[in-house]
């Protein structure tokens, strides 16, 4: 992706099973990220499992990505990664069509 920054490109139409790669660029870092599809039987768990690049370059789990549903129902995702404090919503960039190319969206957690 060219001069787009705060994405995940996955690599299908179904966010739930596709695995995808993006970036996360802040202030302070320009992080490369993979995101891997994750199961459990668990209601509460992610539907993937994010992996940054140690300095060395092994994959390291930073985080998780969430399917949740909003006040009226409709399903939408959160990325989570912890130690950073970074969290975020996932939704299409402005004027783009493509379902599987998603924005990162920042947002501040709640005290």
């Amino acid at each position: 992706m060219k001069n787009i920054t705060n994405y995940i490109q996955f690599n299908g139409d179904d966010l739930d099973t596709a695995p995808g790669t993006g970036l996360i660029s802040t202030i302070d870092r320009d992080l490369d990220i993979k995101v891997t599809p994750f199961s459990s039987d668990n209601e509460k768990a992610p539907t993937h499992r994010v992996y940054a690049k140690s300095p060395r370059g092994h994959d390291i789990d930073v985080g998780g990505i969430w399917k949740k549903k909003n006040a009226e129902g409709k399903p939408y995702y959160t990325l989570s990664i912890k130690r950073l404090g970074y969290n975020a919503n996932l939704g299409r960039f402005p004027g783009q069509d493509d379902s599987t190319l998603q924005s990162i969206i920042e947002w501040e957690p709640r005290d």
